[in-house]
């Protein structure tokens, strides 16, 4: 098995709906030292949250050599039913608040790790679905953004969310080149994560209350150092927990398929579906990447 590189941008969402828990997040653990430190900061960092009455809050800050980085490492403890974080590693897009994850459209939040391409056609398609340009959805210059753009547009002339995902990203998947295109998405009440196509991984744990051993409460860190979360309330809570990678030594942790598309409903109830059975007309290698987008991407283990 490769190192996994600590430059690949990461997703972690939770669901423990529909119970509201408290979780205090770490986004970035300190580095042993400043040599390493300057050679791993990420590009940006970002933890979406919702209140009581299902108003999205979202923390995120560009992180880079000119910002403070202690914004990434300090403890941010927040209480929800859903909770969504982000490492990024810039691809598309300057180092700016608005090109950072997570994003919030219609009440929703979406944090993307891959690349996707062609983003003129993308933002007409968008613009065409909507019957209105998508400028008053994109406030960045990401493909990710668009990408939810995309998403929100389907969202809003078909009413069913889930939909919308397997529509959009089956658009993108037959006009666009696609590297890679693993996302989540969260509501107050749902979760969604899309693995796609065989790229980068994402794993999909079903925890119960207390874990493996029970009366336990979350512990999660990743392997690459970069996310790490704990939650005393889910000793005596069931959650569903999507990550690039498996975060304890848990058995349990599955890793997606290829296209498939999973939901958690605010029953907690998990249902999966392969949504994109096919691979994208206009599949992009490393290779043919710009240099920095080839540089965060890089990262997941061989299979």
């Amino acid at each position: 098995m490769q190192r996994k590189d600590l430059r690949m941008c990461r997703l972690f969402g939770l669901s423990a709906v529909p119970q509201r828990v408290t979780a205090t997040f770490w986004l970035l653990d300190a580095p042993d030292s400043l040599a390493v430190q300057s050679r791993r900061e990420p590009d940006g960092v970002g933890l979406g949250a919702f209140t009581p009455d299902g108003t999205p809050e979202v923390h995120k800050r560009p992180v880079a050599a000119y910002t403070d980085a202690e914004f990434a490492r300090e403890a941010k403890e927040e209480a929800s039913g859903t909770f969504l974080a982000h490492i990024r590693y810039a691809s598309t897009g300057g180092l700016s608040p608005q090109n950072t994850h997570p994003f919030l459209q219609d009440g929703r939040l979406l944090a993307h790790n891959g690349v996707v391409t062609g983003l003129d056609r993308l933002r007409d398609e968008v613009a065409a679905v909507l019957g209105a340009p998508a400028a008053g959805l994109v406030h960045g210059d990401t493909d990710s953004e668009l990408v939810f753009a995309l998403i929100t547009a389907y969202a809003r002339r078909d009413g069913d969310l889930g939909g919308a995902i397997a529509t959009a990203a089956t658009w993108i998947a037959a006009n666009l080149p696609v590297y890679a295109l693993n996302l989540i998405i969260t509501t107050p009440t749902d979760l969604w994560a899309l693995r796609y196509p065989e790229t980068h991984d994402l794993y999909v744990l079903d925890r119960a209350a207390g874990g493996q051993h029970g009366h336990r409460h979350l512990e999660h860190a990743s392997a690459s150092g970069r996310v790490r979360v704990r939650s005393g309330d889910l000793s005596e809570s069931p959650c569903t927990v999507v990550a690039s990678e498996p975060m304890d030594e848990d058995p349990r942790w599955r890793r997606l398929d290829p296209g498939e598309l999973l939901h958690v409903g605010a029953d907690r109830r998990s249902t999966a579906r392969i949504a994109l059975p096919s691979p994208p007309a206009h599949q992009l290698t490393l290779a043919d990447l710009h240099p920095q987008a080839a540089a965060s991407q890089r990262g997941d283990s061989s299979r």
